[in-house]
Parts: C-alpha cells; structure tokens; sequence
C-alpha cells in the first residue's frame, strides 16, 4: 500500500504574536522619565483624575474642566498647611498665625510651586493670542496646582496630599521667621506710597449653609485688575484678596 504524500508546508506567514503589555508592577519599576507623575513622585491608580487636574476650563467647560478639582485642593491644601502652621510655631497667637497662612496659600506660592513642577508642560489651554495667554499664565497654573492637589486626594487620600505638600511648601514657612504683614496693610501702604486711592472691599459672593458659609471678595485699586479672595471669614476672604491682587502686581502684570 502506497504511503500518504507528504503535506506540503503552508505558504502562509506566521502571524507574529502582539508584544505584551508591562503589567502595573513593571511599569513601575521602569526607569524614570519625565512625565508629570515623575516628577511628583506619584503614579496614579485613576489616571483620569490627573487628566482632569490638567484640563482648563478654557478648554473643557462645566464638569470636564479642573475647576471642581481646583475647589477641592484649595480645602485640602488649606488643611495641610494650617496644620503645618500649628504644629511649626506652637508660641504664636491666631493672628499671626493666619498671616503666615495667607502668605503661604497665596496664588503666588502656588504659581511658584506650579514652576518648579513645570506643570504648564502638561496643563491643557485654549488656544488664544500670545498676550491673553500670557495675562492669564499665573491663575492658570496656581489653579492647575490646586487641582493636581483635589486629584491626589482623591487618588491616595489626605496622606497621599500630605506628602505632596508638605516638603514643597515646607521651605515657604521656614523662609520666614517673623510673621509676614498682613496683606490688607501691605496693599494699602502700597496704595498709599503711589498716592492712589485706598483699596475698595466688596462682597461678590456667598456660599455653604448658614453656620459655615465661605465668602468672596473681591479688591479693587485704581488702574490695576481686580482680583478676588475667599473665606471662611470676610477678614480672611478679604486678606486672600489682598495678597492675590499684590501677587498680580508683583508678577509685573500691567494696568487695565
């Protein structure tokens, strides 16, 4: 009986096999980059809080933009560095101790933190005439900072936060040995040595339930952008309003 012929070999090519993904733990055990997470040292469990941290309303409006993210770290950054605060000069009063609290909160600090991070790499914006986006640079990125904070709590919890903040704000409560005057005097010496009229206060805004509401103001001087401040208190609104608006004038924004 005749043997069976051989089979002939297939032309056709093996398909090559997709390259495996890294699973999480490899991931993590790769080399550093430089993408933002290395940069602060943090690899999210929900990438979609990030994205969002990073998207400016100019971009996203409503619930796709970061400004609920921003809401959030601005409570949790407020938190962290009251506690900081309380625990660094146990010998000072109240008073002094919110001094110190609005100069560290204060959208300047925060625009430098955003910097160092180099967040406007990643931040998201809307594409508009180079003075507009450079007018608008420093709230942009103060905001995107607060999200990024709202994010990583929301990611890894109040310690999470905490490790984020702590060493990066830590060196802007040490810098300063005596308390910093308060911000509504600072402005309004300020006003006063150009002979401008003092700063006008007014309350734009109210929010939260009666025994807790949290206030905005917002502090005008002639010839200069308005800016705003908010607070558990007029006092502390109007202060934040203050040092935002000497922010704005130190960062060599121009007259309206």
């Amino acid at each position: 009986m005749a043997g069976k012929k051989p089979r002939k070999s297939s032309k056709r090519a093996t398909r090559a096999k997709p390259a495996r993904l890294p699973s999480p733990a490899e991931a993590d055990s790769a080399p550093a980059g430089d993408s933002l997470e290395d940069r602060i040292g943090r690899r999210f469990r929900d990438p979609e809080l990030l994205r969002l941290a990073l998207t400016h309303a100019g971009v996203a409006g409503g619930l796709e933009s970061n400004e609920r993210l921003e809401f959030l770290g601005d409570r949790v950054l407020g938190l962290i560095v009251a506690s900081m605060l309380y625990k660094r000069f146990p010998g000072e009063t109240e008073a002094s101790l919110a001094r110190r609290f609005v100069a560290a909160v204060r959208r300047e600090t925060l625009t430098e933190i955003a910097a160092t991070l180099d967040l406007e790499r990643d931040l998201k914006l809307a594409h508009e005439d180079a003075e507009a986006r450079t007018r608008g640079r420093a709230g942009a990125l103060a905001d995107a900072c607060e999200a990024l904070i709202g994010a990583i709590y929301l990611d890894g919890g109040l310690k999470a936060a905490e490790a984020f903040v702590a060493p990066r704000w830590q060196s802007h409560l040490d810098d300063a040995e005596l308390p910093p005057k308060d911000a509504k005097t600072a402005l309004q010496e300020w006003a006063q040595a150009r002979a401008l009229p003092l700063p006008n206060y007014r309350e734009i805004g109210r929010s939260g339930p009666a025994h807790a509401p949290r206030f905005e103001i917002e502090v005008a001087v002639k010839g200069f952008p308005h800016a705003r401040g908010k607070g558990a208190s007029k006092r502390t609104a109007e202060q934040t309003a203050a040092a935002n608006l000497l922010a704005t004038i130190d960062s060599g924004f121009g007259h309206e």
